[in-house]
């Protein structure tokens, strides 16, 4: 256990490590990258190095062992979203008068407090940064460092002009971390105070040896979809669920041949009359409709001489079928049409429909 487990962006790592053996560990770390990419873990890790009992050297550089005390709690918080439905569940136990001065946080050690967006904004509130204020100052109890995770970006306007105070006259021993997928999101005055660290996407072959290791029940071919589909994010990777999407993916199918291809809408019918109202429906038709975005996407790849970029690749003979017939204007003219169908959800109008309309509006 120790930073050898923190798949790709070795460069980065390395340099983070090497300002922990320098004592040069900057007081607040920016960790920017898309969802999936390791900010979360990584931020842990850093945490646990900080704090390690141990304080393996590995490689020349300070590591953590993942063993003692101190890291064995921080590492209880690594299922963020177990912990989070822990911390909303035992809210909604409350008084409702309590509820409304209760903000989420997650804490597995005395000395590490992860921020996460409260719901149902899901935005940092102004309350979990003043509960950040409140305990910064002190010394820790059971570690070296104090260490703060806010896991998003989303501040809400007092919360961001807050933090600032902390940011401008931090302890010594104290660090925060932000998460984010889009650093411009901070304000500005944030950003200055704080080390900008990016973490770059992984390559599909990069993330297809990491699958063969954590993945083993999906054969070479899935390993080569869900690595296109991540886009260079491995924990998206790794908890993809491809039997939920091979099922969208073969109704959106259905729709765009339906709309290309058929005279008879019978399959398309089949496939919109199982879109149900209420919270699952919602689900499914979210699902759906990003696959849809998914395939177009593979269609313009192909229509502009650029197969190499297609992301299904298990299904190329059919995408390529399906291509003859869709030109980019057409594909074009679908994603508005998409873009319709997402609006008329926001307006409730009734799914079935709208992408009944949706592929009638579309046929060649």
């Amino acid at each position: 256990m120790g930073f050898s487990d923190f798949h790709g962006n070795e460069d980065v790592v390395r340099r983070l490590r090497d300002m922990l053996a320098r004592n040069r560990f900057p007081h607040a770390v920016i960790l920017a990258g898309p969802a999936g990419s390791g900010k979360y873990t990584l931020s842990l890790m850093l945490a646990q190095a900080m704090n390690c009992l141990t304080s393996p050297i590995i490689a020349g550089l300070p590591d953590f062992c993942g063993k003692c005390s101190n890291c064995l709690r921080i590492s209880e918080a690594l299922d963020l979203p177990s912990r989070c439905t822990e911390a909303v569940e035992a809210r909604e136990a409350l008084r409702e008068t309590d509820k409304k001065e209760t903000r989420i946080f997650v804490q597995t050690h005395p000395d590490v407090l992860v921020i996460p967006p409260d719901p149902p904004q899901m935005m940092i509130k102004v309350d979990q940064v003043r509960r950040v204020i409140g305990t910064i100052y002190f010394r820790p109890a059971d570690a070296r460092e104090r260490v703060y995770i806010f896991t998003a970006s989303a501040f809400m306007r007092e919360a961001a002009n807050s933090l600032l105070k902390v940011l401008e006259e931090p302890p010594e021993f104290a660090t925060i971390f932000i998460l984010t997928e889009n650093a411009g999101e901070l304000l500005s005055t944030i950003r200055s105070r704080s080390i900008v660290i990016p973490l770059a996407a992984l390559s599909p072959p990069e993330i297809e040896k990491y699958l063969a290791k954590h993945r083993p029940e999906w054969n070479a071919r899935q390993r080569a979809l869900v690595a296109r589909l991540a886009q260079g994010a491995v924990g998206r990777a790794r908890n993809f669920d491809l039997p939920g999407y091979t099922a969208a993916r073969a109704q959106a199918l259905t729709i765009l041949r339906s709309a290309l291809l058929a005279a008879d809408h019978s399959e398309l019918f089949k496939v919109t009359e199982t879109i149900r109202p209420g919270a699952e429906g919602r689900e499914r038709m979210d699902t759906l409709l990003s696959t849809m975005y998914s395939l177009l996407q593979d269609l313009m790849f192909l229509n502009s001489g650029t197969p190499e970029l297609v992301r299904n690749t298990d299904i190329a003979a059919e995408l390529n079928k399906l291509a003859e017939s869709a030109d980019l204007a057409w594909i074009a003219k679908a994603a508005e049409g998409l873009g319709d169908v997402e609006r008329g959800m926001r307006r409730n109008l009734l799914r079935s429909l709208s992408l009944d309309a949706f592929a009638a509006a579309m046929e060649r």
